[in-house]
């Protein structure tokens, strides 16, 4: 099977091309604009895969609510393009999404499933959900993965690093770090994502699927298990979303129901704690 993957120098994308195998088309930014049509119709063509798996996004959620062109162009309209492509290649379209597609129900206390209405509130979540859109209504033999709170070994380009990565660089400048409580998601390593998408690339399952790692904290309790395993002397002090003034919104609650990945006959991916411990036993 012939595999195109769209943003490969992403964080997830270094961790999955080496799993697709030496033959993959690594499709980066330098090689294409997602938002040119024409030359992205090109490049895919000269492919001809028989699957594309789209990881490409603007995802700097305060950035997408200062610049909401940018966050459409890329997270709506790229993916129109790659989706419209698809469809006339015959092939079959993985777009990887984000729980941030929810958010709207500030008293939810149980995970999501796939079926359930999304309903975003920032820019960047609606960006994301208009993207799943297109898939959904372009591209017949497509699959919509939405993950949540990712980090991995090649850190999260135009972020200075993912949320791991800062904590570390935080702990060497401060004694304390605030840390917001009310935003309860479940952290996710790129590496455990990317054996599950080599799963669904292999399985001719369509619609949605979410994929996570197990469990569920809020970003404080992350952070507070960072220094734990790290041994790292810094206080870590619980803060409102309000209090911490980001300029997009977050879910409080976006944690993602699994079940449909696990009623395929995957295994459960790790614990997000454990998979921590892991990621931070590597050279990050």
């Amino acid at each position: 099977m012939s595999i195109a993957v769209i943003g490969a120098g992403g964080q997830l994308g270094q961790d999955l091309c080496p799993l697709l195998g030496p033959d993959v088309f690594r499709i980066t930014r330098m090689d294409v604009d997602v938002t040119d049509f024409t030359g992205l119709e090109k490049v895919l063509g000269e492919c001809s895969p028989d699957l594309v798996i789209n990881l490409s996004a603007c995802n700097l959620v305060d950035h997408c609510e200062e610049d909401p062109e940018l966050a459409f162009s890329v997270n709506a309209i790229g993916v129109r393009n790659i989706a419209m492509i698809c469809s006339d290649l015959d092939c079959r379209l993985i777009h990887v999404s984000t729980d941030y597609v929810f958010g709207m129900e500030a008293d939810r206390m149980h995970p999501y499933e796939e079926y359930e209405s999304p309903g975003p509130i920032s820019v960047y979540g609606v960006s994301k959900l208009m993207g799943e859109f297109f898939v959904r209504s372009l591209c017949a033999r497509h699959l919509v993965v939405r993950t949540c709170g990712l980090y991995g070994r090649a850190g999260s380009r135009g972020k200075g690093g993912n949320f791991v990565q800062t904590m570390l660089r935080l702990a060497e400048e401060r004694s304390e770090i605030s840390v917001v409580s009310d935003q309860v998601c479940t952290p996710s390593s790129t590496c455990d994502i990317a054996s599950g998408l080599v799963y669904l690339a292999r399985y001719p399952v369509e619609g949605i699927c979410h994929l996570t790692n197990s469990g569920f904290c809020s970003w404080n309790e992350f952070a507070t298990e960072i220094f734990r395993i790290t041994s790292k002397n810094v206080k870590v002090i619980p803060i409102r979303s309000i209090d911490f003034g980001a300029k997009a919104r977050r879910p409080p609650y976006s944690v993602l129901s699994m079940s449909r990945y696990e009623s395929l006959g995957a295994h459960p991916l790790p614990h997000w704690a454990e998979s921590l411990a892991v990621y931070l036993e590597s050279d990050i």
